[in-house]
């Protein structure tokens, strides 16, 4: 069960990063600051004042770019790189004391898992930046944050429940990749004939 439970914040963690990396180390920073259930010695690491006001202050600032749909675009394309990098290192911090092949495979999943979540919320948000009006933009942005924030406490306080959750997630985000590969193979051949 301490596996599962493990495995539930890790990569609960990660996939929260990879949407949304301030507000999940804000999470992580002020659970382990007010000891919202009893987390391993390995949280201390967010525990830190200026981790958590510069996440807090990070996050503050995404909040506002994320309303604003060409400031958006570029956010989420400067974050590419950013997000999936983050979600490694919360992995392999949240599982704390492990071989070095163990935390390589768990840094590798944990930034595979943001990346997949990242390129799923930047390719919807650029579909929606693409109306005219702003209500569908601020309408995914504050589900985004309600996310974000309510996979970090799942991952806290149910961590098995995150892990559940991550995997129908993950499986949503290959099946949808899977379609859109067949699509676009379809669209490739048409354009052939």
């Amino acid at each position: 069960m301490e596996s599962l439970i493990l495995l539930g914040r890790t990569f609960g963690f990660a996939l929260a990063a990879g949407v949304n990396l301030y507000a999940t180390v804000a999470v992580i920073g002020l659970a382990a600051r007010y000891q919202w259930v009893a987390l391993p010695a390995q949280f201390q690491a967010f525990n830190h004042d200026w981790l958590i006001a510069t996440a807090l202050a990070l996050y503050a600032l995404e909040f506002i770019a994320d309303k604003i749909p060409w400031l958006d675009t570029i956010w989420d394309a400067v974050h590419t790189f950013i997000r999936p990098i983050g979600g490694a290192v919360i992995a392999v911090t949240t599982l704390g004391e492990a071989s070095p092949l163990l935390q390589g495979l768990v840094g590798l999943a944990g930034g595979t898992v943001a990346a997949g979540s990242h390129l799923s919320k930047a390719g919807t948000r650029a579909a929606a930046n693409t109306s005219p009006e702003p209500f569908s933009n601020w309408a995914l942005s504050l589900a985004e944050d309600v996310f974000v924030i309510g996979l970090g406490v799942l991952a806290i306080k149910f961590p098995v429940l995150a892990l559940v959750v991550v995997l129908l997630i993950v499986v949503a985000i290959a099946l949808l990749l899977r379609w859109l590969l067949v699509a676009f193979r379809g669209r490739r051949r048409e354009a052939r004939v």
